[in-house]
C-alpha cells in the first residue's frame, strides 16, 4: 500500500497526470515527457503541500477558537514557525474514486465534523486533461442541518526545466496585496501593488525576491479567466488560469522548504479567500443546507520544451 494511496492515472494526447486517492492530491503532471508541475515520488508523502487540495480553508488560520452557525471550531497547529494551522484537513482523508475514465477522474470526500471544522460537508474534485490543459473543478456541498462556512484552495508548484527558478520570469497582473504579520496571518489591510517589490503586473524575473505573498484585485480577460504565468530561462511556460470564484492567488517561491526543494519550483495557488478567513469573515463562502458551490481552474504547459 502506498502512502497516498490509491494511483489514478490519466491521459490526453501527450499529457500524462497521476491524481492521489489521499487528499485527491496531483502527484505528477508531464505535457511532452516535460514536467508541468514538481510533484513528489509515489512512495512518498506530499511535502510544502505540494499538490494538495485545500479544504475547508486555504492557507493559515490562528488556533484560536472562532464561532460561526452557533458553533465553535478550535485549530490546532501544524507550521511551528508561525504556530498556526495551514490548508485544510482535506489533503490528508482518503477520497472515494467517483469515476475514471482516459482523461478524467472524480473524488469526492463526505468531510464530518471535527473539533477544527464542526460541520458537516461533502467536496467532489474532478481532474481533466484535455487540449487546453488540465482542468480542475471543484463542487462543495453542504450536508449540515445549518448553514456551513468555507474556503477553497489548491497548491500546484510551477516546473522549471532548470535545476532552481534563478533566471526564471513571473507575471502575475494583480493591483493588491494582502498585508500580513510576522505569522503570515493579516493584518486586515489590503495594499497597492503599484510601484511596490512584490509587483509582478509585468513579467520580471523572480531573482532575489522571496515571495509567500497573497495577490488580490486580480485582472481578467472578458471571459472572466485571471492568468498568471511562469516562463524558465529554457523559454518554457506554466501558465495557470482562474475563474472568477477564485479572487486570490497565493505565490511562494519556496525559500522555507526542505533541502532539494527549496526554490525549484514556484507554488502559484487559487484560492476563495484569504488567509483566516473563517475568523475574519473575509470572502468567505457560506451554503446553506444542500445548497452548492462550484469553481474551475486550469493549469498548462504553454510552450513545451520537446
Amino acid at each position: 500500500m502506498l502512502p497516498t494511496g490509491e494511483q489514478i492515472a490519466i491521459a490526453h494526447g501527450d499529457q500524462r497526470a497521476v491524481i492521489t486517492e489521499v487528499g485527491a492530491t496531483l502527484r505528477t503532471y508531464v505535457k511532452g515527457g516535460v514536467p508541468v508541475v514538481e510533484g513528489f515520488a509515489a512512495d512518498e508523502l506530499p511535502t510544502g503541500a505540494r499538490g494538495q487540495v485545500l479544504y475547508p480553508w486555504p492557507n493559515r488560520l490562528a488556533p484560536t477558537p472562532w464561532t460561526f452557525s452557533d458553533r465553535t471550531g478550535n485549530g490546532s497547529i501544524d507550521d511551528l514557525a508561525t504556530q498556526t494551522q495551514e490548508h485544510g484537513i482535506a489533503k490528508w482523508r482518503p477520497f472515494r474514486v467517483e469515476a475514471v475514465n482516459q482523461n478524467r477522474v472524480l473524488l469526492t470526500l463526505l468531510l464530518h465534523a471535527t473539533p477544527e471544522y464542526p460541520f458537516v460537508s461533502e467536496i467532489s474534485v474532478a481532474y481533466h486533461l484535455g487540449p487546453m490543459g488540465l482542468t480542475v473543478t471543484t463542487t462543495v456541498v453542504n450536508r449540515d442541518s445549518v448553514p456551513i462556512p468555507f474556503g477553497v484552495g489548491f497548491h500546484p508548484y510551477a516546473a522549471v526545466t532548470t535545476p532552481t527558478i534563478e533566471g526564471a520570469t513571473l507575471h502575475v497582473p494583480a493591483k493588491s496585496y494582502v498585508e500580513v504579520d510576522a505569522r503570515l496571518l493579516p493584518t486586515g489591510l489590503i495594499l497597492p501593488l503599484a510601484a511596490n517589490d512584490l509587483d509582478f503586473s509585468f513579467p520580471k524575473s523572480v531573482n532575489g525576491h522571496e515571495l509567500d505573498v497573497t495577490y488580490t484585485d486580480l485582472l481578467r480577460d472578458d471571459s472572466g479567466l485571471f492568468s498568471a504565468t511562469l516562463t524558465d530561462r529554457s523559454g518554457g511556460n506554466v501558465e495557470i488560469q482562474m475563474d472568477r470564484n477564485f479572487p486570490y492567488l497565493q505565490v511562494y517561491t519556496g525559500d522555507t522548504l526542505e533541502k532539494g526543494r527549496r526554490r525549484t519550483a514556484v507554488a502559484i495557488e487559487p484560492m476563495t479567500c484569504p488567509p483566516e478567513a473563517l475568523r475574519s469573515g473575509k470572502d468567505l463562502l457560506i451554503l446553506e443546507p444542500d445548497q452548492h458551490w462550484a469553481g474551475s481552474w486550469r493549469i498548462r504547459r504553454s510552450d513545451a520544451i520537446g
